[in-house]
């Protein structure tokens, strides 16, 4: 059983998003960009960049979040058998 302070499941703190001001701001500063933009060809181009880069980053990040999920319940089992 853990101690009274420490929670029975582990934290999933680390999956909260933390943005710098930096990083925000760059942030911002490409959106106003791409909505200054009056060229539809380049908005065009653009959007089918970012519609095949949110896939592969979505089929990544479940990947990776399945492989994070299976050692985790591989560290929680060795933990229960100590």
């Amino acid at each position: 059983m853990p101690p009274k302070n420490e929670p029975s499941e582990p934290s999933m703190e680390w999956m909260y998003v933390t943005q710098s001001l930096e990083e925000e701001l760059t942030l911002e500063r490409s959106i106003r960009e791409i909505e200054d933009c009056e060229n539809i060809d380049v908005l065009s181009q653009l959007c089918v960049a970012m519609a095949r880069q949110q896939w592969h980053q979505g089929k990544l990040l479940k990947q990776a979040v399945g492989h994070i999920a299976l050692l985790d319940a591989v560290l929680s089992g060795s933990k229960e058998t100590v």
